[in-house]
């Protein structure tokens, strides 16, 4: 059984997913295509994908183009705070953002649909996320925005942080030729 909250950008929930827990630990089933198709999200995932972060890390604003790619992201150990920008020309939240701490104690996780550039920023010593992705990874579609972007304007809950020198290079949003975002 899962739990869907919708957030104010159009297609990025949270999802919540039963968790079994006793003296012993827990369990929970982090996917279940069934489940997924039922409230409506996708069920072809064809990528996982993990990453380890330090402290003060920030990955993103990535997205993929035009082969995008909707991310179901979750933490596997520490806390991060993930971040999907709507990027989608025509939408109404064009250019705004939503933030959700994902974290191993909430063991929530954020779908990102196809459209949107995401990030995240490591809260914890160390995190490490998993994402499934619903499109292959293909690094002649990859597009990044800067992560600071003033037009933007996200709230990020860590000073100076670490990004990799794509990331701190990459143009804003009003810089990318909106009319190549169609989705």
């Amino acid at each position: 059984m899962i739990e869907v909250t919708k957030t104010p950008l159009s297609g990025v929930v949270i999802v919540k997913t039963r968790v079994f827990g006793d003296e012993r630990g827990f369990f929970m089933e982090t996917y279940n295509q069934q489940s997924f198709e039922s409230v409506g999200l996708p069920s072809n995932f064809v990528q996982d994908n993990h990453s380890r972060s330090s402290k003060g890390v920030l990955r993103g604003l990535h997205y993929q183009f035009p082969q995008w790619q909707g991310k179901l992201v979750r933490v596997l150990s520490g806390a991060i705070f993930d971040v999907a920008v709507d990027i989608r020309p025509d939408s109404r939240t064009f250019g705004q953002w939503f933030g959700q701490e994902l974290n191993d104690e909430n063991r929530l996780q954020l779908y990102v649909p196809p459209g949107f550039a995401h990030g995240f920023a490591t809260l914890s010593d160390t995190a490490d996320v998993a994402y499934k992705c619903t499109s292959l990874y293909k690094p002649e579609d990859e597009g990044c925005i800067i992560w600071n972007d003033p037009e933007i304007g996200i709230d990020w809950p860590v000073d100076d942080p670490l990004v990799s020198e794509k990331d701190a290079v990459a143009p804003r949003l009003a810089e990318i030729n909106h009319s190549d975002l169609k989705v």
